[in-house]
């Protein structure tokens, strides 16, 4: 039988033999399982060790929508990250990260990592002659996002691949805003791939969640660091978990729709002064995400004439998105990056990353297009005029 296609592999990759004629995967609501002699202590069933039947089948589902060898599930997007770098680093080490990470991440490389006598240099992700002068001996790691967030950035993946492998660098790479729907980063070289399954995977703004997907090895080091840190996800998170990814394609084709539907429409509007999102030809890595991705996502950014003050106004004034943070659920989300996602770090971080304080962020759901696109033009027609 040939591969079969992610719509497919969504809803029957991995899973266990029928359980009592169950046709969907039964919660197993217990910490602990009968001992069978196992000889490892990670081997135990047991819920912190990330090996009980709900995370059993969850884990291999992802690793099959990644092409990757193995996975396993986290309680949080920060967990996945947290255990991959603290088994792939030590103190002494060095990594290189991209600039523009995602503001938790970013805070983790700066504040936490430095405290554990790991240095880090944020590097743009486009100057492989940057990424070469900051490189050092004990540099073990390169981290990067497959469209960054809030600004929308599809960096050289590629070239970050070829660096890494020449240098025996682990590449980490942090598919979330993509999804194994859009693009696969193992296939084009990344050793390690990062979700928070909270956002597209899960789809319903209900739970969170991470994973962490590499070969066996890299998977096995993550896990142990994980079952020592206790970020394990519980059954129940991950039953809503595996049942929302059943639906991540169809979801997914409908948000990137009315993100490319929203991103045409406010470009074309006088008040805008700039939209992010690599579906428009305007976008200065478009020609290179078309290349790698299915898809260019559901999240798009865009500055406001007027900075933080009347992108406030704008936010109170649409009637469908949600003022909120997270994205990848089924409704339409919107922010100020500057007051949610990144208001942990300086603003002279943020300034520094190009995150300015009238940027304001839209995560789309799955509404009718028309209707996102009618309460937009509302809410920009009481700042000035709308282009049809």
């Amino acid at each position: 039988m040939s591969k079969r296609r992610i719509e497919t592999e969504v809803i029957h990759g991995g899973a266990m033999p029928m359980i009592l004629d169950s046709v969907s995967m039964p919660i197993f609501q217990s910490s602990t399982f009968a001992m069978h002699k196992e000889s490892s202590y990670h081997d135990l069933k047991y819920i912190r060790l990330n090996n009980t039947p709900n995370q059993t089948v969850l884990a291999k589902r992802i690793a099959l929508l990644e092409d990757g060898e193995a996975a396993v599930v986290t309680a949080s997007g920060m967990a996945a990250i947290s255990a991959v770098l603290l088994s792939t680093l030590r103190s002494g080490d060095h990594a290189l990260a991209l600039q523009g990470l995602y503001g938790g991440t970013h805070t983790f490389f700066s504040d936490e990592l430095p405290g554990l006598g790991i240095e880090v240099d944020f590097v743009d992700g486009n100057n492989p002659k940057e990424w070469a002068n900051k490189i050092k001996d004990n540099t073990k790691v390169f981290y990067a996002e497959s469209i960054t967030n809030p600004l929308l950035e599809v960096v050289d993946l590629e070239a970050i691949t070829k660096f890494s492998r020449d240098r025996d660098l682990v590449s980490i790479i942090d598919n979330t805003f993509a999804t194994p729907v859009f693009f696969k980063p193992l296939s084009i070289g990344f050793d390690v791939v990062v979700h928070s399954c909270t956002k597209y995977l899960n789809g319903h703004n209900d739970i969170v969640a991470g994973a962490i997907i590499a070969n066996q090895e890299l998977v096995q080091n993550s896990t142990a660091m994980l079952n020592h840190l206790g970020g394990s996800l519980d059954p129940h998170a991950c039953f809503l978990l595996e049942r929302g990814m059943k639906t991540l394609p169809l979801r997914l084709r409908q948000q990137s729709h009315n993100a490319l539907a929203l991103a045409t429409f406010l470009e074309e509007q006088p008040q805008i002064t700039k939209v992010h999102y690599p579906g428009l030809p305007t976008h200065p890595a478009h020609e290179r995400a078309a290349r790698l991705f299915g898809g260019f996502g559901g999240v798009l950014s865009f500055e406001i004439e007027g900075g933080a003050q009347v992108a406030d106004e704008l936010l109170d004034e649409v009637s469908i998105p949600t003022l909120a943070p997270s994205l990848g659920g089924v409704e339409t989300l919107i922010v100020r990056p500057a007051a949610s996602s990144h208001l942990g770090m300086s603003a002279k971080d943020r300034s520094a990353m190009g995150i300015t304080d009238g940027l304001i962020r839209v995560a789309l759901g799955i509404e009718a297009t028309d209707d996102l696109l009618e309460d937009f033009a509302q809410a920009l027609s009481k700042r000035g005029s709308v282009a049809a």
